[in-house]
């Protein structure tokens, strides 16, 4: 079952509608949900949260549906959670577990799964006094082998099972480290092949993965519920003019992401941090639209990728009975991924976007030089070429790294 609160100064997406979210999270993670309890407080119980009151209602709904796990759309503090789970004789989840559960189940790269586990492992740390017996196959105390409040020997343990999640920690960030390094390479590498980044950001489910399989037959999967890609994908995109950039897809925001996820998926989210221009992708269908426009701007900001450049993509038009809302934004355009219409009006808005990124430039090859042709044809438009004499004098509109190459590949050879 789902439990909500409504507090004084709640902001961004109200308490009925994040209820439906969760739900939706619940479900994308395998929960059946049997009922739902919500209540408007002035103040959090410190000590069950919802107070003594609720927490009784609540474990007489429970017991009539059948419920075997209590789902809260708020943070717990681990005492909350200990003292829920001890009233209530259910297991007492919060938001934050529950999206680190799906990201668990989703994750499917080495670097994907390292990420979520140092998340799973910092959100543990300061909940292991109730969760102890679980790390461990040693059980302290006597006959019974001790247990979850157990005193002597079960507190030796506790400090033992706390050593190995920091130790855990330890290898795992350094394994991180080292896949991070390996992206680092292949990040460079694309600079050295020189086409534009674009990165597809947006709230969970609002359609990215679709519109990346529609541009670049990425073969990404793109399913109804949230978080179904974690692990970025990197496809090249032709642009109208001939030009190329680098679209990538990444993982999906949502509200109140958990903190540890954004620190352990800062490396993923790099590719949105150094991308040339950001695609928000916005479900126009949704009338939560404007509530998910701020919250993924915010975490942009707190990425550190909030000055980003960024085109607004009204998205599942096709679902609506009037043009979407484009919010005053000049750099918006309506489409639908699913339908493919509209994408040609984005295509253009991107290449518009990088009319700048172009400049002409005259060069004289050595004529087995053709992998640098080559590049000038991918790259840009090739207007002029020459053969005389075993060199080739050639006349292109490219990119300035591009350009660059060219002019340093003649120089070299005069």
């Amino acid at each position: 079952m789902l439990v909500g609160v409504e507090l004084p100064g709640d902001h961004g997406i109200a308490s009925e509608e994040s209820l439906e979210e969760l739900k939706a999270l619940s479900e994308s993670a395998g929960a059946e949900v049997t009922a739902t309890v919500s209540q408007r407080l002035k103040t959090v119980d410190p000590r069950t949260f919802i107070g003594k009151g609720k927490t009784a209602e609540v474990r007489e709904i429970a017991h009539q549906k059948g419920a075997s796990v209590a789902i809260f759309d708020d943070a717990l503090s681990p005492a909350q959670a200990r003292n829920l789970e001890t009233e209530l004789k259910l297991r007492v989840i919060d938001r934050s577990q529950l999206i680190l559960d799906i990201f668990a189940q989703r994750a499917r790269t080495l670097e994907g799964k390292l990420q979520v586990e140092i998340a799973q492992l910092s959100y543990l740390q300061p909940r292991l006094t109730r969760q102890w017996t679980h790390l461990s196959r040693v059980r302290g105390g006597g006959a019974g082998g001790g247990g979850v409040g157990t005193r002597g020997p079960g507190e030796t343990q506790l400090e033992v099972d706390r050593r190995r999640i920091r130790e855990r920690l330890t290898r795992l960030r350094s394994r991180l480290r080292e896949v991070e390094r390996t992206r680092d390479i292949q990040r460079r590498r694309r600079v050295e092949v020189p086409y534009p980044s674009v990165a597809l950001v947006g709230y969970t489910n609002s359609g990215k993965s679709t519109l990346m399989n529609y541009l670049t037959d990425a073969e990404v999967e793109a399913a109804n519920r949230p978080f179904s890609t974690l692990d970025p994908t990197i496809r090249r995109l032709k642009l109208p003019g001939h030009m190329n950039v680098m679209l990538a897809d990444t993982v999906g925001f949502i509200h109140r992401l958990p903190h540890m996820l954004i620190e352990a998926f800062k490396a993923t989210l790099e590719e949105v941090r150094t991308a040339d221009l950001l695609l928000h992708v916005v479900d126009a269908s949704s009338p939560l639209a404007p509530e998910r426009i701020q919250i993924v701007d915010q975490v942009l900001e707190e990425i550190g990728a909030g000055a980003s450049p960024r085109i607004l993509v009204m998205n599942k038009a096709d679902l609506m009975e009037n043009p979407p809302r484009l919010f005053g934004v000049s750099d918006a355009v309506a489409i639908s991924a699913l339908r493919g219409t509209g994408l040609d009006d984005l295509l253009e808005m991107i290449a518009r976007h990088f009319g700048g990124y172009r400049e002409e430039v005259s060069v004289t090859l050595p004529a087995s030089r053709g992998d640098l042709i080559a590049m000038a044809r991918r790259d840009g438009e090739v207007l002029s070429e020459e053969y005389n004499d075993g060199v080739v004098a050639m006349r292109a509109r490219v990119s300035p790294p591009v350009a660059g190459r060219l002019r340093k590949a003649a120089t070299l050879s005069a």
